[in-house]
């Protein structure tokens, strides 16, 4: 046969070949692959060959191993035989492979080219520990070898915890991601509706005329619902980190003063209430508002575990979480200087089974229609997206202790937060002109029934492009009122981006029932936007909108 065709055919061999085939300088970068590799891993050549290693190719856990093990005694022995490892391919997949390798040598004995080759384990996966576990026992086959391998098995073992945390790290966070899914797909219709339920009952309320007793009695019922279902949805999204947060230099001894009138009323007589504040306590960065839910969150849990009656006290000081401390955590916190604000109660506490699940949603220790489950997960996703930490200490029937640590606030000259008014000011307009951008027409109907209600004079439009058209023809609009998610191929971001250029200083006030989008980065809202988020009432729209017009927002 003629050598060239030989040779066409060994190489057709190559690149189809059942498995994959790489070839690797001693560093691991890539100097062959075949087509089958190319084809798991959905790659071009070109971006493999001479540019990547194959540890770059590796998850996590597999870069470690490749580092600490792989390499090590490939070095050592000359070849590595049943190794496991899942590939990250090009569209995120994890594909796991089990790797043989060998390391050739040049006639001086120096490493030159390890030939590396991959057998497809999709199949396999569940076995993939007894299967490096099997292989590395029969690679025992002389007592220094065996006496290695002892060495190696306890690093692996601390190598497996290691992993084994990261895993419970990445279970977390596919959770709140599953959970952030599936709240924000529904959030955004939900909150549009719910947004149309208030603002109707609202105008019953507004119009009932005198007498009318148990028709104002059942409206109240309605929205009272309406709150409740609003506040479902908030905690669901501030669980999954998906809440707007607006953080601002804080100083918790002032917000927990200013609370404790509010916090008597709700925990009653038979609780009592006690604040330790810390003197020179440090300043934190978050959400005043949130802050504020979070501890009252906390003091209804509280109450709730002292039917009896007890004592609650909410507690600040400054501390410092150092390295040994974050390192046992299941999810990363930088160590360094925190501002702490605990809460504690002398109630019936909690069994070591019960803490490791209290964060979770709709995890309740109450009776059926007594809870939702969501007010502790509702603290624990608030925290966490401030950057902070939170640690909870209980034994049954001596009481929970629930400490909250946000980062310390350092070199920032701004005055501290003021906690808004919990009522908003009712003020109403003297014929300003507000354009209302929202694609939902039941909502875009009350929302401009709201503004001249409340003495503005309001145009409408379904979208960017007719807005638009409404400012060319009306250049005195002052405000401009949009929904983040419109339909028609322009959002509301790049909506208000267009009229800003033609009427710069224009004030934009941004509304959505969910966060993850144009204005909201990091779940924090961009600097300078000002949001009102779905669903809002009469009074919450009167107060925002005056003081977006007054500069005062």
């Amino acid at each position: 046969m003629d050598p060239g065709a030989l040779i066409e055919t060994a190489e057709e061999l190559y690149e189809s070949a059942p498995c994959g085939y790489l070839s690797t300088q001693p560093d691991g970068t890539i100097i062959r692959v075949n087509r089958t590799f190319l084809t798991w891993i959905g790659m071009d050549r070109k971006d493999l060959v001479g540019h990547k290693c194959f540890q770059d190719l590796l998850n996590i856990g597999g870069k470690i191993f490749y580092d600490t093990h792989f390499a090590p005694l490939l070095r050592m022995q000359g070849f590595v035989n049943e190794i496991a490892f899942d590939l990250i391919c090009a569209d995120g997949r994890q594909l796991p492979v089990l790797a043989n390798t060998v390391q050739k040598l040049d006639a001086a004995g120096r490493p030159m080219v390890h030939r590396i080759t991959l057998f497809n384990a999709t199949d396999r996966r569940t076995y993939e520990r007894e299967l490096l576990l099997a292989r590395r026992k029969a690679e025992e086959a002389t007592e220094q070898l065996r006496r290695l391998n002892e060495t190696l098995e306890l690093r692996v073992a601390e190598e497996v915890a290691e992993r084994m945390k990261a895993e419970e790290a990445l279970r977390q966070a596919q959770k709140m991601e599953a959970v952030g899914q599936l709240t924000g797909g529904i959030a955004h219709d939900f909150n549009n509706l719910l947004t149309i339920i208030v603002g109707n009952i609202e105008l019953l309320q507004r119009r009932l005329p005198e007498g009318h007793e148990r028709l104002k009695r059942a409206a109240e019922h309605a929205m009272e619902a309406t709150r409740r279902a609003a506040t479902l949805t908030h905690r669901l999204l501030a669980f999954s980190r998906r809440q707007p947060l607006d953080p601002k230099p804080i100083d918790a001894n002032k917000l927990v003063a200013g609370m404790s009138e509010l916090l008597r009323r709700t925990l009653g007589e038979m609780v009592m209430l006690e604040t330790v504040l810390a003197g020179g306590l440090w300043r934190t960065q978050a959400d005043p508002n949130q802050l504020e839910n979070a501890i009252l969150n906390l003091a209804v849990n509280a109450r709730d575990a002292m039917p009896e009656g007890g004592r609650l006290t909410i507690e600040t000081a400054n501390a410092r979480l150092d390295e040994a401390y974050v390192q046992g955590l299941a999810e990363p916190v930088p160590p360094g200087q925190y501002v702490q604000v605990s809460v504690s109660d002398t109630g019936t506490g909690m069994d070591k089974a019960t803490m490791e699940r209290v964060f979770e949603p709709f995890f309740t220790t109450k009776e059926a229609g007594k809870g939702t489950g969501l007010g502790l997960s509702q603290v624990y996703g608030f925290v966490r997206q401030s950057s902070g930490h939170v640690r909870i200490y209980s034994e049954l029937g001596e009481g929970t202790t629930i400490k909250i640590y946000l980062p310390r606030l350092i070199g920032s000259d701004e005055g501290t937060a003021e906690i808004p008014s919990q009522a908003p000011a009712m003020v109403k307009g003297s014929g300003e002109i507000i354009l209302v951008v929202e694609d939902e027409p039941s909502l875009r109907a009350y929302a401009v029934e709201a503004l001249r209600d409340l003495g503005y004079r309001v145009l409408e439009a379904a979208d960017g492009r007719e807005a638009l058209s409404l400012v060319e023809q009306h250049p005195e609009v002052e405000l401009l009122f949009t929904d983040v998610v419109l339909t028609g191929g322009m959002n509301g971001r790049v909506l208000a981006d267009e009229i800003t250029q033609r009427k710069p200083g224009i004030p934009v006030l941004y509304t959505t029932g969910y966060t993850a989008n144009a204005i909201v980065h990091h779940g924090r809202l961009d600097p300078g936007m000002h949001l009102i988020g779905k669903p809002f009432t009469y009074a919450e729209l009167a107060a925002k909108v005056r003081r977006m017009l007054d500069g005062t927002a």
